[in-house]
């Protein structure tokens, strides 16, 4: 198979989808692979590497469309990609596309195969997505931390406290991945730590393995009689391939402190919190009704180097299986995959996706059979 390495275009992202040694491995089976130049300059992988793992360079992302059949990403493509997508592509990367009807459509549209990292799921697990939940969520804390600083108009609460002070008060909605991360990383500083779920399985776990947080069902009662005291609120509710639940309204934020701090991880999927709207590294934060809100919708870019190789070693096996197999027969193989197809052949297969803009699903396991 012909395999392409695309650079990223989103605003302030320097991840690359495919590190050299996962390149070599490509063609060392047979594929050849061609990377756009550059592409893996902002994470510290070169042109000069991916030549030495086998690659082709390629000097624009027009001629890696054109030349391959894979095309392998880290983020939901943007305008000008869904441009460069035919039908006989095989698109393998993070689409989120219950947070967007627009790129819903016009990725539908190109009738290319779309196969989601985060609707892949594996034992009620999504290998693909935990890497950048857990960059996520130790991020959360330590932006959203930073955020509490008068000069970011916050309420210039330190986490941690001193002695002799109170520390600050974060409350976690959501222990999947990215809440257990974002409560780990909160106790190390020294906060008090609530984390909500509504798992009472889960929340057994995280009562064992993070000793010092407290644990709590997570009801709109229980979130609202949190929030008049909490310093930081770490959003990192997930529900797979669908949109994120609003569990905080505006009229909920009025009953917060002024200058406290919302992080949203859950901004992909249109976030969890009525209020939130996507942000960037380079402009990252906003208030509404006197609380900070950071929304970055690629977080993990800010951390590249590590996130590059954190995704690279989750999504390598399933590269190697889409390459060797196509499509049909890596889903034949492993019948996880078959969730991760979001579209194929101009229709929508992602039951979630559907549901979140009032679209009609087909299929895929069908569509492809026939």
């Amino acid at each position: 198979m012909r395999i392409g390495i695309p650079r990223e275009i989103k605003p302030q992202e320097n991840r690359v989808s495919t590190v050299p040694m996962t390149v070599a491995e490509l063609i060392r089976r047979g594929h050849e692979v061609f990377v756009e130049r550059d592409a893996g300059a902002g994470c510290g992988f070169f042109d000069e590497d991916y030549e030495a793992a086998g690659a082709s360079i390629l000097p624009d992302a027009d001629a890696v469309f054109h030349h391959t059949q894979m095309i392998i990403k880290v983020k939901e493509p943007q305008p000008v990609e869904i441009e460069r997508l035919k039908p006989e592509h095989l698109l393998f990367t993070y689409l989120h596309l219950a947070a967007d009807k627009t790129l819903t459509e016009r990725l539908v549209g190109t009738g290319c195969t779309a196969v989601a990292y985060e609707t892949v799921s594996v034992n009620g697990k999504l290998p693909m997505l935990e890497p950048m939940s857990e960059v996520a969520g130790r991020m959360s804390v330590i932006y959203g931390s930073a955020m509490l600083a008068k000069h970011h108009e916050g309420s210039g609460v330190l986490i941690p406290g001193v002695p002799g002070v109170p520390a600050g008060k974060v409350m976690v909605i959501g222990g999947g991945t990215a809440g257990l991360n974002a409560a780990k990383i909160a106790l190390g500083l020294g906060a008090e730590v609530t984390i909500l779920d509504v798992s009472t399985e889960r929340l057994r776990y995280l009562d064992i393995a993070l000793p010092g947080v407290r644990t709590l069902y997570s009801t709109p009662e229980h979130i609202n009689s949190l929030l008049p005291d909490t310093d930081l609120v770490i959003g990192a509710v997930l529900v797979p391939g669908a949109a994120a639940p609003k569990l905080i309204r505006r009229e909920h934020l009025k009953r917060m402190k002024p200058g406290s701090v919302v992080v949203d991880i859950a901004v992909d999927q249109g976030g969890c919190c009525e209020t939130t709207r996507p942000t960037t590294h380079q402009d990252p934060v906003y208030l509404e009704e006197g609380i900070v809100h950071y929304c970055v919708a690629n977080m993990p870019g800010a951390y590249a180097r590590t996130s590059t190789e954190a995704l690279s070693n989750a999504t390598r096996p399933w590269t190697l299986l889409l390459a060797d197999l196509g499509v049909a027969g890596a889903c034949g193989r492993r019948v996880e995959l078959w969730n991760g197809i979001n579209c194929t052949g101009g229709k929508l297969t992602c039951a979630p996706v559907a549901e979140a803009h009032g679209m009609q699903t087909s299929d895929a396991m069908a569509m492809l059979a026939g």
